[in-house]
């Protein structure tokens, strides 16, 4: 009864504050409390809570903080645009600029390299997008 009491305990702390630790030790303490039900002692418990809270923390918080690290794969908005390739529909060179057909939508665009000019019908690769311009090569 005491395991699932301290269980429970654990289990707040883990909503509270949403660090997976608590989850970890809440599973080794229903661990403990079903090897009370199964008849162990004092001892086997303890030592039960404490094999299954370390394991779980050894096997799963590394696994854990590698999927916190990363960021989405999936870009959206203007991420999803950098490199994509674009077909010149005006004229583009790095003064004025000119028009392109990006991703089905005309952009205003203008070469990232100054003394490039970019022709109608050429294709080029957006390199960035500043405000609503796409840099071009």
């Amino acid at each position: 009864m005491w395991w699932l009491i301290a269980a429970v305990g654990l289990g707040i702390p883990l909503v509270v504050t949403a660090m997976p630790e608590f989850g970890m030790f809440a599973v080794g303490a229903i661990a403990g409390a079903v090897t009370a039900a199964l008849g162990g002692g004092t001892v086997p418990q303890v030592l039960v809570f404490v094999a299954v809270s370390i394991a779980l923390i050894a096997v799963v918080r590394p696994i854990a903080n590698r999927h916190r690290g990363q960021s989405p794969r999936l870009a959206s908005g203007i991420d999803a645009l950098k490199g994509r390739t674009a077909t010149v529909l005006e004229r583009v060179d790095g003064g004025d600029g000119g028009r392109i057909k990006l991703a089905g939508e005309i952009w205003s665009a203008r070469a990232l390299d100054g003394g490039h000019v970019y022709e109608p019908g050429q294709q080029v690769d957006v390199v960035e997008i500043d405000g609503a311009t796409a840099l071009v090569i």
